[in-house]
């Protein structure tokens, strides 16, 4: 829904509780649920009216005053014009692509971008005419080599998903923008609390809410968000396709919402502990976190988000039977390919997110057999950290 209330003077903190608060004459607190698949008209007309474009409630697929709110909050945070609320981060990815692109367009996309994504672009809608190139997320001679006449979209998550590489989102802006082209980011793993990829010139935004903007792991959900214009394409696509989030979900994530500045704080405080303490441990490799001065784009992170965020991965001595030992010998620690909850998570990219991606793909993303993907949730650090360690003893030295 389109964010037109006055909030501009408003902090984030304030934004994240208030915004998108629309009180009924029942005067609650809390925002209701309307779980109502349609709306009854007071006549004849206005019912004609509503389906020819009046504001106002219509069909709960595409308007619903819970899911509304839900959209106008998180367009407030992300200094959006408009929001498209989705059933899940990936309808949100349909969502774009559909409403953005056609038959014979042509992607440049990051290959450091979630698996399933990649097979959206690739075997999903390549087999509709779409063509995808996929290039190194930090390299952007090999973005602007990869620019033809037809490209109309550059596509990527940064932080990337298992390795943390981050994107030059000003530097891509341009080179989309140059080209003719729009520059949509997949922001899933800082949310708009760490980073707001429309103030460097990206064009959409995209969130998996099932992630952090939930923090609990207890709904699906996702956004398109842009300018007023750009998001009649999502919005049209969403009336016609359905892929539309449910009200209850809505009012989950408008929960989740309120204290994501908290739980983002944590996640981050904890995460760079953990990172510090696994590099020096002898049975890793390496670690990627972008808190880390060892990580490439350690002070691009700093200039570019307001924290590192809490995902970190980190590549074992011993490759798979190593990871599998370590994963196995946890007891705190879920096992489990979601990521952005309270419980920290943990997963092995190469056999789960990742395995429908070919094997030259992920050696080319960087994906090692031997890498494990932490989400750090809000546990005690030291009880966090004893339970990495029962993981590194069961691999040996």
């Amino acid at each position: 829904m389109d964010n037109d209330n006055n909030w501009e003077d408003w902090q984030p903190d304030t934004l994240a509780v208030r915004a998108g608060v629309h009180t009924t004459p029942e005067g609650e607190h809390s925002e209701p649920i309307f779980p109502t698949s349609s709306y009854v008209f007071q006549s004849a007309a206005e019912a004609a009216a509503r389906f020819a474009g009046q504001p106002g409630n219509v069909y709960s697929r595409y308007t619903n005053p819970t899911v509304r709110a839900f959209e106008e909050r998180l367009a407030a945070l992300e200094g959006a014009e408009s929001c498209v609320a989705t059933g899940s981060g990936m309808a949100a990815c349909l969502a774009t692509f559909m409403a953005l692109l056609k038959a014979g367009d042509h992607v440049v996309a990051s290959r450091a971008i979630f698996g399933t994504t990649v097979q959206l672009l690739s075997n999903i809608l390549g087999r509709f005419g779409l063509e995808t190139t996929f290039v190194d997320l930090t390299d952007l001679g090999a973005w602007r080599a990869a620019i033809r006449p037809n490209t109309r979209m550059l596509f990527l998550e940064t932080p990337s998903n298992p390795m943390t590489e981050i994107g030059d989102l000003a530097a891509l802006a341009a080179i989309a923008h140059e080209a003719g082209a729009r520059l949509v980011v997949d922001n899933t793993f800082c949310t708009p609390v760490l980073q707001r990829p429309l103030d460097f010139g990206a064009d959409v935004v995209i969130q998996s809410a099932t992630k952090y903007i939930d923090g609990h792991g207890r709904c699906l959900g996702g956004a398109v968000l842009g300018s007023r214009e750009l998001m009649e394409g999502p919005r049209g696509f969403l009336r016609t396709a359905g892929p539309s989030m449910s009200p209850f979900n809505a009012w989950v994530f408008l929960k989740g919402l309120e204290t994501l500045s908290l739980r983002m704080a944590r996640h981050n405080a904890s995460a760079q502990a953990l990172a510090e303490w696994l590099e020096a441990q002898p049975q890793v490799n390496r670690v990627f976190y972008p808190g880390l001065a060892s990580h490439p784009q350690h002070a691009l992170a700093q200039r570019q988000q307001k924290g590192p965020g809490g995902i970190l991965s980190f590549d074992l001595k011993g490759g798979q039977p190593a990871a599998w030992a370590f994963l196995d010998a946890l007891r705190i620690c879920s096992l489990t390919a979601n990521l952005g909850d309270a419980k920290t998570t943990v997963t092995h990219a190469a056999s789960t997110t990742h395995s429908r991606v070919s094997p030259e793909a992920r050696a080319a993303a960087g994906i090692t057999d031997g890498l494990v993907r932490i989400s750090v949730g809000l546990e005690d650090v030291e009880d966090l950290r004893q339970d990495l360690a029962r993981g590194l003893a069961a691999i040996g030295t």
